[in-house]
């Protein structure tokens, strides 16, 4: 746990969120500023600042934040079609430096994302 990091004073309930889902390893919540119709992240409650961070010991949890944000996109209503998003550093576009899975759904995405 990062004292200064956002998703863990969320992971901690320092800071509320709007779940859709917890667990004893990650927690999935409605993003703040959306860019679809649906549009959540799945976070794990282990503070790993970015991808370069994960190590072996990290691979169930990685293979759950996957599958929790796939189970979660089909209830939200998103069989048709999702888009799951990573950034990794500043030049990937990370702005929050505790790994973080974007789930966006119910509109048309279009590749590059603009």
């Amino acid at each position: 746990m990062s004292v200064d990091c956002l998703f863990c004073k969320i992971v901690a309930g320092d800071i509320p969120a709007r779940k859709l889902y917890e667990d004893d390893h990650v927690i999935a919540f409605h993003d703040i500023a959306p860019q679809a119709p649906v549009h959540f992240l799945v976070i794990p409650k282990k503070h790993i600042a970015t991808l370069n961070d994960l190590t072996e010991d990290d691979k169930a949890l990685t293979g759950h934040i996957v599958h929790t944000a796939q189970r979660l996109a089909k209830e939200q209503g998103c069989e048709e079609g999702f888009r799951v998003v990573m950034n990794c550093n500043e030049l990937g576009g990370q702005t929050v430096y505790h790994i973080h899975m974007h789930v966006l759904g119910q509109r048309q995405l279009h590749w590059p994302p603009g």
